[in-house]
This record gives C-alpha cells, sequence and structure tokens, in this order.
C-alpha cells in the first residue's frame, strides 16, 4: 500500500510556498510606497521642459471637464439640495482623466518630487523642484484659461447648461483670503494622500480617484488648477476681474494646496519611514 505522506512536500519547502504565498497577499509597506513615488519623482525631475509643459498644458486642459461634468449632470437634475451630491460626481471626470492619463497635475507634484528632495537634501534638487513647479502650474494654468475662454465666448453647450457653469465658477470666490486657504490645505491634502495610496491600489485606482475628489466637489474645497477655470470662466464672462482671480481665488488657494501637500503629507509620510529608507 502506497505511503500517503509520499507526494506532501517537506517542511521547509512549505515554509518557502506559504512565504511566497504571503507576500503577495499582503499589502505593499509603507517603505515600498514610498519609494515608489520617490522613483516616480526622480524619474519627473529628469524630464525635459517641453515634455513637463505639454504634459502640464494637457492637465490643464482635462481639468476643465470638471467644470463640464458638473454641469451637465445639474442641467438634467431637479432643483433640490440634494442635487449637488449627485453633480459632485462630475467634478471627479477632470481628475480621472489627468491621473489615469499620467499628465503633470501640479497638487500631485506636492507629493511626487519632494521625495526625491526629502531624501537628497541638496541646493541642485531643490532647483529642479522648483523648475518642474513653475513648468507644470503655469501649463496647467495656460490649459484651464484656454478651456475657460472657449466655454465663454462659444456656444458648444446650450444656455441652461452655460448657466449652471456660471453659478457652480461663484463657489470660487465665496468665501475671504483665510477661509479660501484653509479650504485649499483640505484639498492639497486629498490629493497627495491620493498619491500616496495609488501604489497599493490596484485595480481600484480609479475608485480611489472618484471618491477623494468627489469630496474635495462636495465639501466646496479650494484647488488650484480645478478652480482655475471656474473663476477665469466668470473674468471672461465679465463678472470677475484679473485682481479677483489673484487676489481671492490663486494666491490663497496655491498657499493651501502647497501646505496641505508638502507638509501634512510629503513630509509627515516620508518621517515614518526616513529610518528605514536612509
Amino acid at each position: 500500500m502506497r505511503d500517503s505522506t509520499e507526494d506532501a512536500p517537506d517542511p521547509e519547502t512549505r515554509k518557502r510556498e506559504v512565504a511566497e504565498e504571503v507576500e503577495e497577499e499582503r499589502w505593499p509597506s509603507a517603505v515600498v510606497i514610498h519609494e515608489v513615488i520617490r522613483h516616480e519623482g526622480v524619474e519627473d525631475l529628469a524630464r525635459t521642459a517641453p515634455a513637463l509643459a505639454l504634459s502640464g498644458l494637457a492637465a490643464g486642459l482635462s481639468m476643465g471637464f470638471s467644470l463640464v461634468g458638473e454641469g451637465i449632470l445639474l442641467d438634467h437634475l431637479p432643483e433640490a439640495k440634494w442635487s449637488e451630491l449627485v453633480s459632485g460626481w462630475g467634478y471627479t471626470l477632470g481628475f480621472l482623466i489627468a491621473v489615469m492619463g499620467r499628465q503633470q497635475l501640479f497638487t500631485e507634484n506636492t507629493l511626487t518630487p519632494v521625495l526625491p528632495l526629502l531624501h537628497d537634501r541638496t541646493l541642485a534638487v531643490l532647483l529642479r523642484v522648483l523648475r518642474l513647479w513653475g513648468i507644470v502650474l503655469a501649463a496647467n494654468l495656460v490649459g484651464t484659461l484656454l478651456f475657460a475662454a472657449s466655454l465663454a465666448h462659444t456656444e458648444v453647450f446650450d444656455e441652461g447648461v452655460r448657466e449652471h457653469f456660471r453659478k457652480l465658477s461663484h463657489h470660487v470666490y465665496a468665501y475671504p483670503f483665510g477661509t479660501t486657504c484653509l479650504k485649499a490645505v483640505l484639498a492639497g491634502w486629498l490629493l497627495a494622500l491620493m498619491v500616496w495610496l495609488l501604489p497599493s491600489s490596484g485595480d481600484a485606482r480609479p475608485f480611489v480617484i472618484l471618491i477623494l475628489t468627489y469630496v474635495i466637489a462636495v465639501g466646496n474645497l479650494a484647488h488650484v488648477v480645478a478652480g482655475s477655470v471656474d473663476a477665469s470662466y466668470l473674468v471672461f464672462l465679465g463678472e470677475a476681474t484679473w485682481g479677483d482671480y489673484l487676489g481671492r481665488f490663486f494666491v490663497p488657494t496655491l498657499i493651501g494646496n502647497l501646505f496641505g501637500g508638502v507638509a501634512l503629507v510629503a513630509v509627515l509620510n516620508w518621517g515614518q519611514v526616513a529610518p528605514d529608507v536612509e
């Protein structure tokens, strides 16, 4: 009679198999996530200026679809308080396109290139980070201005939808400087957290983007790129000035997004893994 243990693996082999199965199933550690994002940051810092500018321009144009998505949904919804909870999903459209399309979005860069800087704290790396920020932010804003101008000066969408664009856009000017800055801190925090979560999200990446940017929408939080479409749209309509754009929207939102992304995500998350990577 055949011994039932004849085909059984030896204990050492079984231990290796179990270890491999555990490694396959477990989530990436904080160190692994940090290294994935840091290497992406190193690659971004090495990209040429034209590549960064074109990618940033694409992202700015893509973010215009956040206003379009919200406006179209509102146009098909009844006038009710809950309508904003539904139309908020339209706001996520621009982020989904830009992030999944690997386009350069400024608020993502409050984390990705900052990790290489924290790892290699030299003037040369700092200058490369500032170069990347300057190119990407400028290109993002040019894209948003082009998109907003096309919405304001054409009739691609009917009058009812354009009226919703106008009403939605007023929220960027609805708060004083300090409040806008605080709202921007939360938005920058959420966007940088989104970048931190994506490496461990697998097939759920679109849902991570949708959920976190939806919170920005329904919370009326301030995002320097998506909000630039709204703020400049009102300028092109003649309902705001470029002084309003700079003083009431751009400056407080930029300050808040930078602080939320760099201080609350990049530095804190780097701090928890620094002893293991340095």
